[in-house]
């Protein structure tokens, strides 16, 4: 199939399966004309990177995913990995959520005078509330 059928059923844009294919996550049969032409295996091996880059794995990550034959052979320890990093990034995010719901009703005349606030406001500088990935160990 042509790039504009694999844009069309996978909804990923032709700049980004070009992108793809440079950084070597797809592959390309060839040409017809200027058209890229593709195999059908490759909306399979698109949603297998859409999932990864949904769950939090960086590009390279996903390109080590998949074995020299192209075909996934994706590391159980680095799913586990992953899934205890996305627990850390949980509780986070509910303790955000839990500290922004309080300080949107909390009757302190001031957001600086709620203790709720100002523990959401020290952990946000100790780093341990962050607007980013966690660290890995």
């Amino acid at each position: 199939m042509d790039i504009s059928e694999v844009v069309k059923r996978s909804g990923v844009p032709a700049s980004t399966l070009r992108f793809y294919e440079e950084k070597g996550l797809i592959q390309a049969l060839g040409r017809q004309g200027i058209r890229r032409q593709f195999a059908a295996s490759v909306l399979e091996r698109l949603a297998l990177i859409a999932l990864g880059r949904a769950a939090g794995f960086s590009l390279d990550e996903i390109a080590r995913m998949f074995g020299d034959d192209g075909r996934p052979e994706i590391d159980r320890e680095q799913l586990l990995h992953k899934a205890e990093e996305l627990d850390r990034t949980i509780v986070q995010l509910t303790a955000m959520r839990d500290g922004l719901r309080h300080a949107a009703i909390c009757p302190a005349p001031s957001h600086m005078s709620c203790p709720t606030f100002r523990r959401l406001l020290g952990a946000a500088a100790r780093g341990v509330i962050q607007g980013r990935k966690p660290p890995r160990p």
